[in-house]
């Protein structure tokens, strides 16, 4: 049974959902902040036994140590749903627990399981938990219900997060990789139009188009439709989507991904280009009517693909390749045709197609520089003569 909370509990609780109710725009965002906070008020009542308020600097260092290091309690080996229903009300599920332990996909594949003993927070996720946690408290900070951000006093963030030189390491397939997958969608989609026609042209839009997951699935926010693709008066093809914080872009459709987008409408009987009226869904559920709206589904759908790959580098005697293959997510679709176009396009033009919010972020894919670095560094001996 749920435990009640006491006056300044309850407290607690409301400025939090009020705090989280401004996220509710974007899903992912919201999970992520929901997560954090529901955590640090978990510590607050179960550990700390303290209220928000209360919180100092030597608080908030200890609530990351227990982060990094959760009782085995606390920590699942699955994300079941946080409450379940039972006798028509929603109740509290017992299997969800603040903490998950996981494996890497190479790893699971290979017969690993997670282990609650070794799970550990990498230095992302904390440099996210306190960034989150900063932010919540500048919220607490403007409604006067705090006086201090407790996270703002700790000085030396670095005992918690390793400082690392030059930019992060862009995770992508290689060219090898890619055409390995995308072929493989393609004899996928020859095989059985009826089930993987929509695998290939997701697979497409994904790469050419640098979409995100939660811009393929339906949400409260916004909905794919066909006529997002449109033509302009120089005749030329967009498509509009709506991204991270809510923001709207277009997107320059090039003409193979135009001709993807031809071959799945002629697949669904469709004219080959949309017209502005219509607003079918762009991904259509496979069963029944209306768009997709799990990202999860999409997810698999993907890893499909990704799994029938690895088994054909596995025969071709691309043992590497495909070892790295399994590592894959569906957003290093993303970030692979970003670092295939940036070497090309302008990076003006990758950085407004791909949404982001400065050059200095599409200037992470731009490998020219590291590749010069370790060419003058594959000609230095062992001896020298």
């Amino acid at each position: 049974m749920p435990v009640a909370l006491n006056k300044q509990q309850t407290e607690d609780f409301a400025i939090t959902v009020q705090f989280l109710s401004h996220y509710v725009g974007s899903t992912g965002t919201f999970n992520t902040y929901r997560r954090e906070t529901e955590r640090l008020l978990q510590w607050c009542w179960h550990i700390a036994i303290r209220n928000i308020g209360e919180l100092g600097r030597e608080d908030m260092e200890d609530f990351v140590h227990f982060c990094q290091k959760p009782p085995k309690a606390w920590i699942g080996l699955k994300k079941p749903a946080r409450f379940q229903k039972m006798d028509s009300e929603r109740v509290p599920n017992p299997e969800w627990r603040p903490f998950v332990a996981t494996v890497s996909k190479a790893d699971f594949k290979q017969g690993k399981r997670p282990d609650k003993a070794e799970y550990a927070l990498s230095d992302g996720a904390i440099k996210e938990l306190l960034a989150i946690l900063s932010s919540f408290f500048n919220y607490l900070l403007q409604e006067d219900y705090i006086y201090r951000n407790p996270i703002a006093l700790i000085r030396q963030k670095s005992k918690f997060i390793q400082k690392r030189q030059g930019p992060p390491r862009i995770r992508r397939l290689s060219q090898y990789q890619w055409r390995t997958v995308i072929e493989a969608a393609e004899a996928m989609a020859d095989e059985h139009p009826e089930r993987h026609e929509r695998t290939l042209f997701m697979m497409s839009v994904l790469y050419s188009m640098y979409l995100r997951i939660s811009e393929l699935a339906a949400s409260d926010r916004w909905t794919p439709t066909m006529n997002d693709f449109y033509r302009d008066q120089d005749e030329l093809w967009w498509f509009t989507t709506v991204g991270k914080g809510n923001k709207q872009r277009d997107i320059a459709v090039s003409d193979a991904t135009l001709a993807a987008l031809k071959r799945w409408r002629n697949h669904l009987g469709l004219p080959s280009s949309p017209s502005p009226g219509d607003d079918s869904p762009l991904m259509p559920k496979s069963k029944g009517k209306g768009p997709m709206t799990s990202t999860t589904h999409i997810r698999g759908i993907v890893q499909t693909c990704f799994d029938r790959s690895i088994e054909t580098l596995q025969k071709q005697d691309e043992t590497e390749e495909a070892t790295a293959l399994m590592e894959v997510t569906v957003h290093w679709l993303r970030h692979t045709g970003i670092s295939d176009d940036v070497k090309r396009r302008p990076r003006e033009h990758v950085r407004d197609d791909a949404g982001h919010s400065s050059g200095a972020i599409t200037d992470r894919y731009i490998d020219v520089e590291l590749k010069e670095r370790h060419k003058s560094a594959q000609g230095k001996a062992m001896k020298s003569d």
